[in-house]
């Protein structure tokens, strides 16, 4: 993180090792900016509304002209049929992402609530990220693996500074403390990849790519736990599809957390939290 925002849409460091960068790549903030429904929906072999084969009046039947035969007719029928479900699918996809705003639909909230037991809440400004209401408008399947490129103080530093347009929902310290300054519900910048950000939680951790030494016992089981409440909440297995590294979303300059962190060990002490709360939450249940 050692350049400030606006000098480069990159805002993990000057080589693009690590650090958090805002929503596409660019830190202009303009995640902010809502859909205007600019897109189109055609059907499914590109014909536009010059092919229909109506009458004159738009009502009654005519015969296809010249070149137009009754399969292509079939066809284009068919494609207005498609095109038709992709606008509902469309727009119920629309009502979701919207729906949460209308008073009284979004899930409550607490000053000061957490999502995951023992963290602390450090809030991020409110520049950072962008208010949702997940997964009721947006499903939350991936886990995105950051690190800082500097301390865990830093980072929360950067998180609420308005001017630098980046967050995480949790920065992970070497000895295992856990803050989160991003809640769940909402969306981080933080992959460079609006559709990534949509989808997945952001997880910082304190350190460089470079030392593994950053990479401490203490972290590693902090951050487990972490990602296992987050799989078991929203119902994702914990896999290498699912928990993935910066340098894996598509677009990113990034390459953390870099060679040094330790996937096999950290999948192996993701899933055996993920055991454990099972065993814990079948233990509740039967007492």
């Amino acid at each position: 993180m050692g350049l400030k925002a606006g000098e480069t849409g990159d805002e993990g460091s000057a080589d693009g090792a690590g650090g958090v960068i805002g929503e596409g790549g660019a830190t202009t903030g303009a995640d902010r900016v809502t859909d205007t429904g600019a897109d189109t929906v055609t059907g499914a072999d590109g014909v536009t509304g010059a092919d229909a084969v109506t009458g004159a009046d738009g009502d009654a039947p005519r015969a296809a002209r010249p070149g137009v035969t009754r399969r292509r007719a079939l066809w284009i029928g068919g494609g207005g049929l498609l095109a038709a479900g992709t606008v509902a699918l469309a727009a119920r996809d629309e009502l979701r992402h919207w729906w949460w705003q209308l008073p009284g639909n979004d899930k409550p909230r607490k000053p000061g609530e957490v999502d995951q037991p023992g963290a602390r809440w450090v809030p991020a400004s409110s520049w950072n990220y962008r208010r949702a209401d997940r997964p009721g408008d947006y499903d939350i399947d991936r886990v995105v693996i950051h690190v800082v490129q500097g301390s865990f103080t830093t980072a929360l530093n950067v998180f609420q500074d308005p001017f630098h347009e980046a967050s995480a929902h949790y920065v992970v310290r070497k000895d295992g403390h856990l803050a989160q300054a991003v809640r769940e519900l909402d969306v981080a910048f933080h992959a460079g990849n609006r559709s990534y950000n949509e989808r997945s939680v952001g997880i910082e951790h304190e350190g460089y790519v470079d030392r593994p030494e950053s990479f401490t016992d203490a972290m590693y089981a902090s951050s487990a736990r972490l990602t296992a409440g987050i799989c078991r909440r929203y119902g994702f297995p914990a896999d290498r599809e699912h928990i993935v590294g910066h340098v894996e979303v598509p677009g990113t300059d990034h390459t953390d957390p870099g060679r040094h962190w330790d996937w096999d060990r950290y999948l192996r002490l993701v899933r055996g939290e993920l055991h454990r709360q099972a065993r814990a939450a079948g233990s509740g249940t039967r007492g």
